[in-house]
Formats: structure tokens, sequence, C-alpha cells
């Protein structure tokens, strides 16, 4: 039976090969510390976190992530080790929240390898805290035991770690966190959440566990219901969204304080989609029959909560996201299950000298693979069933797509008008796991982008195996780039998107044809020195002058004629043209840009800049990395598997680019 635990109890362990696990609604840091009798940690080296995943006897995520596992084997520990301390922290440095007072309670629970709990604990009552101490295990009189921390500390891992009698507290919290935000660079931005009450019913995928294993994976703990229609406030799920500004075509600004507007009658405030404060979505069409019993559900497209078939496509893509990447990992807790009893089973029959040899011996070991094969079976059986489920709502879910969702071979394009609003979000390309290469799950990202993109042209090997040369890749990820910044003009109303593009060198000219030859672009592409520092100048003016406007409370007195429209730009071959001073302009724009309207997508080789030295390692950090071929360095943000990422790219001899694009000037220029 289950120990819920509440602050301060304890509860004995009778286990020594654990699985913490942790849900907490929104990426967080896992990190477990290993103390001596008085609590004390002697040094970095006594420290797992994403930066240094194992230690004696641990092993944690090498990544901030809203659920995690962490291993533990209490017999693998060193001798002078008493305590083992989960520590869990908010990201800094970013967009999310920065106080576990304004996301859900985390909930942190002890397991058996089998997936039976042992205990649990909901971390309630933080308020400013940024870093807590969830729970330990400590060693008392030879034996184990859990207990239920939750001390808080407002000033950090930095805070945490001094008050653990670590003395370099402050160099080991930096390295934390520099590990985290590259961790963070190559992550999937998290969905907004799902209410409880207005989600859709999916299958939970759980663990196969055999008869024997003695349990099922326990459940994340509760979290508070949030409005899935809003984008990702800058605060995180869960956490109010700065007011808009007033002026079109903007963002929100990050430093801005919330101020939320006064309740009305009808329930509580969303602050998230102000237009729809006080109703609850209207739950799905019913245009498919019920399934027959025992039979699964017959997938539709649009079966999830929304107020317009767009809103409920896109939270349905997003729960094929995350049913895939659940799903998957429980299939590999259930064959790392299988794997680790095989091999306690053969140490058994290895350590009693009367079965090491002979018949007896052989016919243990042959029992223990024959249930290893059993478990790792029904564990795939499991899988197969749910990868079957998914394959068919994707296979009608992707036909139903809006072009800003679809892929550009399909259809809806041949349909395409220029839109009148505002899309939700956007395609950049598909994500897949190896355990189901032929489910592709569309990566969308919300508009406005709140980060920029970075289109990675260094030479690398793909997916596949093969590798691609320099020159080629610099051709690929320029295609790649046009892609997007066509697809994000295809999907902004006329006149509302603006794409500017520096090319210092012309080694683009071919790529950017259709760009070029239609007319799109705000000016030809900037070449040479001359033209960096010219289109730098004048965007950075222009992210100087809105954002004195908004912060001075002043957005409705920009000069008239300023173009309120979203801006791109898009570098090629950095950091060829650049001057420290371009390059510190740039900086800039990446990170006060995406709050005022300003969006910056790179095509570069970071190696080619590291002459800069380290000088520049935010900035590749601050950007969403994308690559012009398969590869698998994205991130969920659940349980932070390593998906392999395609990108969006238009058919070999399709003229669909030029086609929409034409549509985009000619609507443009009635527009204006």
């Amino acid at each position: 039976m289950t120990a819920e635990l509440v602050r301060g109890q304890n509860h004995p362990l009778s286990q020594a090969r654990l699985e913490i696990r942790i849900s907490a609604g929104t990426p967080i840091v896992a990190v477990a510390a290993l103390g001596d009798e008085n609590g004390r940690i002697h040094g970095a080296e006594w420290v797992a976190h994403p930066g240094a995943p194992t230690q004696p006897g641990l092993e944690v995520p090498r990544q901030a992530a809203a659920d995690h596992r962490l291993a533990v084997d209490l017999d693998a520990v060193p001798e002078a080790v008493h305590r083992v301390s989960v520590l869990l922290a908010l990201p800094v440095g970013g967009t999310g929240p920065v106080r576990f007072g304004a996301v859900a309670a985390p909930f942190v629970a002890v397991t058996g390898l089998d997936g039976g709990e042992v205990a649990s604990y909901t971390i309630t009552g933080l308020e400013a805290e940024s870093a807590v101490v969830a729970l330990e295990l400590y060693r008392r009189q030879g034996a184990w035991k859990v207990r239920a921390v939750g001390q808080g500390y407002a000033g950090g891992l930095a805070e945490l770690l001094t008050d653990q009698q670590l003395s370099q507290a402050h160099q080991l919290a930096g390295s934390i966190n520099d590990a985290v935000s590259q961790g963070l660079a190559r992550s999937v931005q998290a969905p907004p959440p799902r209410t409880a009450d207005g989600d859709r019913s999916r299958q939970t995928a759980a663990p196969a566990l055999g008869q024997d294993q003695g349990g099922t994976a326990p459940q994340p703990g509760p979290v508070p219901p949030v409005s899935p229609y809003g984008g990702q406030p800058p605060g995180g799920p869960g956490q109010p969204a700065p007011q808009q500004p007033s002026y079109p075509g903007s963002t929100p600004d990050p430093d801005a304080v919330p101020q939320p507007s006064a309740p009305t009658a009808g329930g509580p405030i969303d602050y998230s989609h102000p237009r729809r404060q006080n109703a609850a979505p209207p739950p799905p069409p019913p245009t498919a029959p019920p399934a027959a019993p025992g039979q699964p559900a017959q997938p539709v497209a649009g079966d999830a909560t929304g107020w317009s078939m767009e809103e409920r496509l896109y939270n349905q893509v997003w729960g094929m996201f995350e049913d895939l990447a659940r799903t998957t990992a429980a299939y590999r807790s259930a064959v790392d299950f299988a794997e680790s009893r095989m091999d306690k089973e053969l140490e058994q029959v290895l350590s009693d000298p009367r079965s090491r040899i002979g018949g007896q011996g052989d016919a243990a070991r042959e029992a223990a693979r024959a249930r290893h094969t059993q478990l790792v079976a029904q564990a795939r059986e499991a899988l197969d069933r749910d990868l079957a489920q998914l394959a068919a709502e994707a296979d009608v879910v992707e036909p139903a797509l809006p072009p800003a969702y679809a892929r550009w071979d399909n259809p809806a394009w041949h349909a395409y008008r220029v839109p009148m609003e505002i899309p939700m979000a956007l395609r950049l390309g598909d994500l897949h796991l190896p355990e189901a290469d032929r489910i592709r799950i569309p990566m969308l990202v919300r508009l406005p982008l709140e980060r920029g993109l970075w289109i990675d042209s260094g030479a690398a090997g793909s997916s596949d195996g093969s590798f691609t040369d320099s020159h080629t890749m610099s051709r690929l990820a320029m295609e790649t780039a046009v892609a997007h910044a066509a697809r994000l003009l295809a999907v902004y109303p006329a006149g509302e998107f603006t794409v500017h593009v520096i090319d210092p060198a012309g080694s683009g000219a071919q790529p950017l044809a259709p760009l070029v030859q239609t007319g799109v672009l705000a000016a030809p592409p900037a070449l040479g020195a001359a033209g960096v520092a010219d289109v730098l100048g004048r965007l950075t003016q222009r992210v100087d002058l809105v954002q004195m406007a908004v912060r001075g409370g002043a957005a409705d007195s920009l000069p008239p004629g300023f173009d309120t429209s979203q801006q791109l730009l898009i570098v090629n071959d950095f950091p060829h043209g650049f001057d420290d001073r371009a390059v510190n302009q740039l900086r800039y724009l990446a990170d006060e840009g995406p709050a005022f309207g300003v969006h910056l997508m790179m095509v570069a080789d970071r190696e080619q800049s590291s002459g800069y030295g380290p000088l520049l390692d935010p900035l590749w950090r601050s950007l969403l990395r994308l690559t012009p071929v398969a590869d698998d360095h994205l991130a969920d943000p659940w349980v932070g598997h390593a998906w392999t990422y395609e990108p969006s790219l238009v058919p070999p001899g399709s003229q669909v680019l030029q086609q929409v694009l034409s549509q985009v000037v000619t609507a443009r220029t009635k527009f204006t």
C-alpha cells in the first residue's frame, strides 16, 4: 500500500533499487545529492545533475522536463553516504516561471523497479521559492527510510547547496544552470496544459507489467486545471500572462508585471484567454459512432476541446505527442525492469556455488532468460496496441489539418487563400521516435514566435547514418529557412508580416530565389558589411522605439506610418560580414526582439563563429535549433526523449511555394 507522506513524515524502504518519479506540470531541474551522516555534501562529485548525470548509485535526467525518473541503487552508494537528497529547481534565464508558487504543486513518488509505488509526497505550501529539497533517503541503524522534506529556498540552487554545506555551491549552481540552458535550447516548447474537465478521454499509457511484478505505474499528482487555449505565458503554465501591448502585431513584454483584470460573475478568471473568461470550451462534436464493447474508439479529426476546429486540431496534435512520449517511456521502463530483473536472477545463480555449474544452474539461467523474454513481449504487445491506435489517429488528423499545420504536400495548400486572422500555431516539421518510426507528429509552435530559430548549417551525420558535406548542408539549410519564412508569410494576414534578409557574401542567392523573384521581401538581400550594418541598425532602432513606447505606457503614440507588422530577419552565412558592433546588435535582437515584434532566423554553423569564444553561447542557447536533415536532437517537455526532427520542405519539382507567395504578394498589393 502506498504511503502518502506529509512534510516531515518518514517511511521505511524495503528495496535498494528504486525509481524516484517527479511530475511538476512545468519543466524543472532534478538533482540528487549525496550527504554524510550530518547531511554535508563533501564536493561537486557528490552531486548528480544534468551536467554530470551519473554518480555512484545515482542517475538523473540530462535536462529540464515536466516529468522525471531518477534511478537510485542504495547498495551502490559509498559507505560514507548516509543521505540521498532529491533537489528540484526551476530553470533560470528563460521565459518560464521563477517561483514554485506560480505553478502546480510538484508531485514526487518513490517506486520499485516494477512500478509499484512505495511512498509519495505532494510538495505544497511553496510561494517565492525557486528551489526545494523534495525528499531524502537516509540510512538509520543499517536500514534506509524516505522522509518528505519540502524545504524551499528563494535564492535558488546556490542558496540550497550552500545550506547543504557545499563549499563551492555557487560554482556548481552555475554549471548546473549552464547545462540546463543547453538542454532547453534543444527542447520542444511545452504545450499549453489542457483542463481537467474539458480534456478528451485518452488511453493512459502504463508499463506492461506481468502478474508477478506487483503493481502498476504511479499516476502523476493532481494538477490544477489551466486553460489550454492561450499561448504558453512567459511565466509558465498556470501563471497569469502579462497584458498585451496595445500596438498591433506586438508580443508580450516578458519583464512586465501581470495585471489581472477584475473578476466577473461566473467563475474564476482565465488570464490566458481574456475574451473567453467565464465559459468552458465546448466539447468536440460527436462525429463518430461509439465503438463496440472491447473495441478501441474510432479516431476522429478534431477530437479535442476547443472553440474552433483549429483549436481542437491543435490540442489533438499535442495530445498525440504526449501520448506517444508517455507510452514509449512506459515501454522503455518495462524493458529496463525486465533486464535488471534478469541480471539480478543471474547474479543470484552465480553467487550460489551449488547452482553455479551443472544442470540446476543451466535451468535457472534459462528460466531467467525466459521470464525476460516474456516481460519484454508483454511490454511490446502493449506498445504495439497503443501505437496502432495513434497511427490510426494520425491517418485521419493529417489530411484535416489547415495550411498552417499541414505539410507542403497536403492538398490544403492547393485551396490556399491569404488568411484574415493569425493562426494559433505554425508547423516547423515532424517528430518521431525509433519505436514508432511510421508515426509522424507535427511539430507546432505558437504564434507569434516566442524565440528565434537557428537552422544549423554545420556538416553532420543524419539519423540514417549518412553524412552531408558542408557546402550541401549550407544550401539545404537556406532552403529550409526559405520554406519556414514562406510559411510564416503565408499564414499571416496581408501586410502583417515582413521579411528581411542578410546575405553578406551572396552565397544564398539560389535558395532565396523564390522570395526574391516573387517580391515578398521588404528589400533585396543585404550584401557586405555595409548592408549588415544598415539592416541591423534599422531593426535595432525599431525594437528600441517600440520598447520605450510600450514600457512607457504610450504605445498609441508611435510615429505616423510606423510599420506595426511582425518582422523576421534571416541571417545567412554568419559571421561573415559581422564586426563586434554587429554581433552585439544581433544578440540584442535575439534577446529583446521577440517581445516587440522582431524575430530572428539564423542560418549558421556554430563552429564558424568559435572565434568569438563564449560571447555567443547565450545567443545559440536562446534560439530553437533546427536542422535541414533528419536529426535526433530535440526533446519533449515530459520525459525528455530524444526525438528525430525532420524539416517541413517543399516536395522536389512542386510549384506550391511560388503559387502561395504569389498570392501573398497579390493580397499585399490590394491591402496597400
